[in-house]
Order: structure tokens, then sequence, then C-alpha cells
């Protein structure tokens, strides 16, 4: 079936994927930041019980409602898209893949829908302690809904705690601990978790500067930015050691990904990291001798720190993990692609051989294949890749996209630490050029976010399941024009979503804050 499948519909199907992902990902971020950050409002009500406070944690709640309502509907059609785009891939894995979305679902995602009702409709209904208990079991429920996706995502990037039954030809999870503790997911957890909560401080000290310079709401906005400023601030400080530990883990994990997010094709020991570069576009191939930058201007050894904590570490290079032969930690020499091929050809065979002699009873002749098969599964995704070319990401998208996340992460740090001080100082109110480079911020945020997954999705191309599961394998066998036409409603619905919650959040930012907080003086 495989070998029949137009690549086109490899193309479109992972085309509509990634339009769902990426509109998704422009609602969750918010749903994250701004969560915590109505529920610090409240928690202050809750303290001081100054109404103030409290108009000021609904304005915002009610901002975080609209986004909310959207954000659910994008991520019930990208899961459903699973089985109906990647039948395959939910066939070979469902067992574990399945496993942290339903837990998801079950538990996260009812105890968001639980306490939300009450978060939005229990004002004065309830009592003040129990309101603030739910507003906060809202935020740690979408927080928790977050996790359990991300630790199915870590899988694929690093697949853990599960066994292949050639019986079912299918991955079965046996150790549930190992999935959901994985060094790779709890990084990616709260890599991408404080990037959702500096969505959220940028949105809130952006649209709080836009009252200002309208002269309006003056109270309301600059407490919103003192305290959105520095919560922003800590969370872009704590991004740093997450994205540390998410490049360590790359490196170890993801070899080929860490090449392509520096352009490196041939490494070594004592590798520098390029701060500044240009790649050279005549350079379509690993092997065409072509110098892969224009220029680039690079920190000495710095990658080789980053990446093995050693400023002498190796780092291999696109061609040495194509063409293998370096020195492996075990002392081994690493296997080229052309080796890992062969691997996952004879696993694929063993497998077909396994299945055959099972069915005609011959016991002794399935052991000696199934030995085959489980000393080669590590490789077996290879054995549908057809060229080793097939097996580097693309370099572009994954080097430029790394490199705008980095630097909007040091400016996000720079703004946050400036509006603290000039809130500090009293300066913030009349000082207009801070408040329009805030408010043209807002975006930034959501950049910086869908650049940091082009790294990650886009990074460990041509996998669907780190070195099992190629995406070409991965797909239903659908009409390519099928597919073509759902990418298209999916935009229109998408976009249509888009500017609905873009427009009643303006309604709702024009209007303010229920109550008048003015305070002009």
């Amino acid at each position: 079936m495989i070998e029949s499948i137009d690549t086109s519909l490899i193309d479109w199907s992972r085309a509509q994927f990634a339009l769902t992902a990426m509109y998704h990902w422009l609602f969750v971020p918010l749903t994250l930041g701004l969560g915590v950050i109505q529920a610090i409002l409240e928690t202050i009500y809750y303290k001081t019980g100054d109404e103030f406070w409290k108009k000021t944690a609904q304005f915002w709640m009610k901002l975080f409602g609209i986004n909310f309502a959207i954000g659910v509907a994008t991520g019930l059609i990208l899961e459903f898209e699973f089985g109906t785009n990647w039948s395959n891939y939910s066939w070979f894995v469902g067992d574990i893949f399945g496993a942290p979305l339903a837990i998801e679902g079950i538990l996260a995602f009812f105890m968001e829908a639980t306490f939300i009702a009450v978060m939005f409709f229990g004002w004065d209904k309830v009592s003040k302690r129990f309101h603030l208990a739910s507003t906060w079991l809202t935020i740690i429920g979408a927080t928790l809904s977050a996790l359990w996706i991300l630790i199915a995502n870590a899988w694929m990037q690093h697949p853990a705690g599960m066994q292949f039954n050639p019986d079912t030809v299918r991955n079965e999870m046996f150790d549930f601990w190992a999935v959901a503790l994985s060094p790779v997911a709890i990084n990616k957890f709260f890599h991408t978790v404080l990037s959702g909560w500096i969505v959220g401080a940028l949105f809130v000290v952006g649209i709080s500067s836009w009252y200002l310079l309208k002269k309006r709401e003056t109270r309301f906005a600059l407490e919103s930015i003192k305290i959105s400023a520095i919560f922003g601030l800590v969370a872009s400080l704590l991004i740093l050691w997450t994205g540390d530990g998410s490049a360590y883990q790359v490196a170890q994990k993801q070899p080929m990904k860490l090449a392509a997010m520096e352009g490196l094709y041939e490494g070594g020991n004592g590798v520098g990291l390029v701060g500044i570069g240009m790649l050279n576009p005549e350079k379509t191939s690993y092997k065409d001798n072509v110098e892969p930058f224009i220029f680039n201007i690079q920190i000495p050894k710095m990658l080789s720190l980053l990446a093995e904590r050693k400023i002498d570490g190796y780092v291999p290079g696109i061609n040495n993990l194509i063409e293998g032969g370096y020195e492996t930690k075990d002392g081994t020499p690493a296997l080229s692609a052309a080796e890992k091929i062969a691997k996952g050809q004879q696993a694929i065979q063993a497998l077909a051989k396994y299945r055959e002699a099972k069915k005609e009873k011959d016991e002794v002749a399935a052991k000696q294949y199934r030995a085959t098969l489980d000393e080669n599964f590590p490789y077996f995704g290879y054995g549908y890749i057809k060229d080793p070319g097939d097996l580097v990401p693309h370099v572009g998208m994954t080097f430029y996209s790394f490199r705008i996340m980095v630097i909007l992460g040091g400016y996000f740090i720079l703004l946050f630490i400036i509006a603290i001080i000039w809130s500090k100082k009293d300066k913030f109110k009349d000082t207009r050029w801070l408040q329009k480079v805030c408010l043209w911020s807002i975006p930034l945020g959501y950049i910086a976010g869908q650049a940091g997954w082009i790294v990650a999705e886009v990074g460990r191309q041509p996998w669907a399941i780190q070195d099992i599961l190629p995406t070409s394998a991965s797909i239903s066998k659908l009409a390519t024009s099928s597919v073509q036409t759902t990418f298209f409603l999916f935009l229109i619905l998408f976009t249509i979503l888009l500017i609905a919650e873009v427009g009643i959040m303006v309604k709702a930012i024009k209007k303010g804050p229920a109550v008048s907080t003015n305070n002009e003086n």
C-alpha cells in the first residue's frame, strides 16, 4: 500500500495538518498565559477586597473566554485528523499515542469544563474563595490539557516505554511512566507553557498600552502592565533554561534536527554556534560540495558546549550523519544512512516472514525471524526511506525559524525589563513610543511560538515517529482531491473563526472594563 501512495497526497495531508495545528496554536498560548494573569488578578481581589481588582480580573476573563471557545473548536478538528488522514499512524502506535490524549480528554478537559462555568457565571453566586479556586482550577485544567498533548508529541520525537507486537503489527505501551516522564516530554511541556505565558503577558501589556494611548482606563492599564510585565519577564528568563534543555535533548535524541538548526554539514570537536548567518540558496543537497553559508558569525565552541556539555564535545553534521563512521558515545562507529536503511529493510522483511511462519504454524522459523526483527527494529522506519537525502529536513526553514525564535526571546526580555522600570518610575503613562512598541509587539509572541513549532516539526522530518515510522508511511490512502478540498474548507473556516474572534475581542476592548476604573491623576 505504501508503494502506491501518490507523493502529492503526502504533501497535501501534511499541509492540512500543519494548517490546523498552526491555527490552533494561535489560540492555545493566549489561553495558557492570560488564564494565569486573570487568576493572579482575582487573587489580589480576594486578598484586598477592592472592587477595582474584581473588575480588572473580569475584563481579562472576558477576553480569555472568547479565545478559549475558538481554541476548543480547532483542537477537536486536529485530533479527528489522526483518524481521517493518518490512519496508518493511528493503527501503528494508537495504543501508545491514544493514552495521553484519552487522559487529556477524561481528566483535564472535564476539569476545565466543570470549573469554567463557575468561573464565568459564579460571581456573587458562590463564595469568593470557591470562585477563586474555580478560576485557578480552570487554568490548571487547561495547562494539564497541554501537558498530555505535549507528552504525546514528545513521544513522537523520542519514542520510549513501548514494545512492538509483530502479531498485531502495533506498538504497545509497557511502561506508562517512561512515556509520561520522558525528559523530552517534561522539557517540552515547560518550554511550551512558558511560551504561552509570554504571549499572555505581551497581550495584556499591549492592550493596556492601547488604553494609555487613548488616554482612558489609566489605573486599570497601569496596574495590568505592572503585573503582566513582571509575569512576562519571569517567563522569559525561565524559558532560557528550558530552551537550553530543549537544545540538549535535541542534540542527544535528534542530531539531524540540530544539524539543520545550525546549517551544520561538517561536524567536529569544539564546534561554534552560528550567531548571525545567511544560508547559501545554491546549496540544494548535502553532497553538492557547495558552501552552506554566504556568511556567518559564530560563537566559538558554543554549540559543543550546549549540545554535549563539553567545550570540545563532538557534534556531527548532516554529512557525518549520512555517511556515518564517527565514534558514538558508546565507542562504536556510527552507522551510515545506507546501513540503517538496509537494517530497516531487514526488519520489514523479517516481519513479513514472521507472520507467514506463524500462519503456517512453523514456530522454529517464526522464532528466528522474530529475533531478526527485534535486532533491527530500532531502524524499522529506515526501511521505507528510498534516498539517504530524504533524511535531511528542510535546512532553511529550520535554521531561520530557530533564529527568529531566539532573537524574539531576547527582545521580549528587554521589553519587559523596560516596561517594569518605566512603571516603577511612573513614566509609562507618558511614554507614547513605549506604548506603541508594546502594542505592536503582541503579534511577535505568536510569531515566536509558530517559529518554535516549525523547528520542532519540520526539523524532525521525514519522521512521524523518530526512526520508527516516516511520514510517508503514516497517512491514510485517500483521494488527493478530497484532502485538497478539505484543506481549503478548513482554511476558509479557520480564517472566519479567527476574524470573528478578533472582531469580538476588538469590540470588547473598545467597550473596556464593565465599570470605569479611570484615575487620570
